[in-house]
């Protein structure tokens, strides 16, 4: 397992404190905030550790102020019902004695019934890809400083571009990105820890897509990016060591926010959870 594995799943053990209360801490790297994948990340743990029996199948969240990721992140867990067939919970983050996250999630046993699903996009395989070392050594090179930085830092989640040469630059007229994503190392059985690593992922390149038509990314300077909302609903059981594709468009960029969702297949076509976002998108003053 990789170091930068290993420390996310420490940093997705929470801390009791007392009954509905749980203490987090963020990685110490050179970020000015904390990354908001962390955060729902930790809420969902915070969340099912306050459940029995029943896994997660909807979380909605709200970003409300930039954490700090220099001091503990406090989630407090609302049991608000629980019922014959769902579980709610709320989670509320705080820090330096403010609400800085909220998240609602519910939670619900698999029923037998009718089933259909969205068909999964034609793309390649990762295996057809450039792997994280390729990219390393044949283009990152010609990548701007922003995302140089980002490839060359040890992260728990390897990510393999399909449409890559949008960070050169290239614009994709239909708003699509689809991009294969699994950790760096395998993970424990429980499936709770793989729906909270996955809720993590979830929001690392979400928000991007949005400026994918006009050929532009969250790496550059000159965009303010900050995610404002997220929606996440786990469909199927999956694996997150495991190769899923994450399928993003963005509808709709207007009034300084870009809307983006997802769909998350497994290899052979099993789509597991939807996502969807909306989030900042903001050009600096020149």
């Amino acid at each position: 397992m990789s170091s930068a594995l290993d420390e996310i799943l420490g940093i997705l053990d929470l801390e009791p404190l007392e009954v509905n209360l749980f203490r987090g801490r963020s990685p110490q790297v050179p970020w000015q905030r904390v990354f908001g994948g962390q955060v729902i990340g930790q809420a969902l743990v915070a969340a099912c550790r306050t459940v029995d029996g029943r896994p997660p199948h909807s979380l909605h969240a709200y970003f409300l102020l930039p954490g700090d990721p220099a001091v503990p992140i406090i989630y407090e867990v609302d049991r608000i019902r629980d019922g014959k067939s769902f579980t709610t919970r709320r989670v509320v983050a705080i820090q330096h004695g403010h609400a800085i996250f909220t998240m609602a999630a519910s939670f619900h046993t698999d029923e037998p019934g009718l089933a259909h699903q969205a068909p999964m996009p034609d793309v390649p395989g990762p295996e057809a890809l450039p792997s994280e070392t390729d990219i390393k050594n044949q283009v990152l090179g010609s990548m701007p400083e922003p995302v140089r930085r980002y490839y060359e830092r040890e992260r728990p989640i390897e990510l393999r571009p399909v449409e890559f040469e949008r960070y050169l630059g290239k614009k994709i007229e239909n708003a699509r990105f689809h991009v294969w994503i699994r950790t760096t190392g395998d993970l424990p059985d429980d499936p709770a820890i793989h729906q909270c690593v996955l809720a993590y992922a979830s929001d690392l390149t979400l928000l991007d897509v949005a400026l994918v038509p006009h050929g532009r990314s969250v790496f550059d300077r000159r965009i303010i990016a900050a995610s404002l909302d997220h929606g996440l609903w786990f469909h199927r059981p999956f694996r997150a060591d495991q190769w899923l594709l994450y399928a993003q468009d963005s509808p709709n960029l207007s009034g300084s926010r870009g809307f983006s969702r997802g769909l998350i297949f497994t290899r052979d076509g099993t789509l597991v959870a939807s996502v969807a976002q909306e989030g900042l998108l903001r050009e600096r003053a020149r």
